[in-house]
């Protein structure tokens, strides 16, 4: 029982992991890109789509990496070239990938998926309760936590990871020593939504192997609160995503053993969650200002 518990949080929590890497990020730059629910949906109904068109799941997880960086693209445009209201933005962002989403999809609606396969480590794969949580995992699992260990190693240990903080931290200062925040800013806002684009494909081709229209839930929101909840480190984004992910799957085992709470108020866990964390950090005003980049959501016109 507890296997297939463990199982199914790490299930869960993958696609929260990932997107939320991609957004830290992508604040670290010092953009707030709220859009992440949006780009995560269009890499889910894109990668579905081309896994069920060409058989390969490995060409659909690459189109919907491209479907999140196109509309991260988009996003990058509007809020680095022309200076939109970057929540504003964002937010249109959200509602664009869910309608269009909507209008791709509509023909995969009931067709059978296409489910990524899980790795089989020999005799490794066999040990009894390790062997089936540690390595008989489909490969987005085992990227997530290659994608955390790059993630950190990049921003604490080398010399670009530290011209990107310094970017969110202090544009102008960064403009000033001739690097370029533009640049910079636009290059993390993609590598964001590349993320966000594997999150939605392993929602479509693992997690649940078919096309629901909006099947993300919400969860580009939950992950937006994790790189809160996480003061912008990426281990603790780790934590943050298995804690919320096995709240998000309290639900369906609560119902197997025949628990009397309302189902409704079990799918809700997930969301009074991430709004009683945000709250709490809120209320510390210590902890809201620890590793907060300085320049976030704010934008940048070098002739200004």
């Amino acid at each position: 029982m507890f296997e297939a518990v463990l199982l199914t949080v790490i299930t869960a929590a993958t696609p929260l992991l990932i997107a939320a890497m991609g957004e830290l990020v992508v604040e670290r730059s010092g953009v707030l890109n709220l859009g992440v629910e949006g780009m995560m949906i269009m890499g889910a109904v894109v990668g579905f789509a081309v896994a069920n068109q060409t058989g390969s799941g490995t060409l659909g997880v690459f189109a919907a990496i491209a479907a999140g960086m196109a509309m991260s693209a988009l996003f990058g445009f509007l809020v680095l070239v022309l200076v939109t209201n970057q929540v504003a933005t964002g937010l249109a962002l959200t509602i664009l990938g869910i309608g269009f989403s909507g209008l791709i999809g509509e023909a995969f609606i009931g067709v059978p998926g296409l489910k990524l396969p899980e790795l089989y480590v020999p005799v490794l794969s066999e040990i009894p309760f390790f062997g089936p949580v540690l390595f008989q995992q489909d490969s987005i699992v085992y990227l997530s936590f290659a994608l955390v260990a790059a993630v950190a190693y990049f921003l604490f240990r080398t010399r670009l990871g530290l011209v990107l903080r310094s970017v969110g931290d202090n544009h102008g200062s960064a403009h000033a020593l001739g690097y370029s925040v533009i640049r910079i800013r636009f290059a993390a806002i993609l590598f964001g939504g590349a993320c966000a684009g594997l999150a939605g494909a392993y929602m479509s081709l693992a997690y649940t192997p078919q096309w629901v229209e909006n099947m993300t839930a919400g969860r580009g929101w939950i992950a937006l609160a994790l790189v809160v909840f996480s003061s912008w480190l990426p281990l603790r984004v780790v934590i943050g995503a298995y804690l919320f992910g096995a709240v998000s799957v309290l639900n369906l085992h609560a119902q197997a053993v025949e628990i009397d709470i309302p189902s409704q108020l079990l799918s809700s866990l997930p969301y009074l969650a991430t709004i009683l964390v945000l709250v709490l950090i809120s209320a510390n005003r210590r902890l809201t200002l620890v590793n907060t980049p300085a320049c976030l959501g704010k934008p940048f016109v070098p002739d200004r």
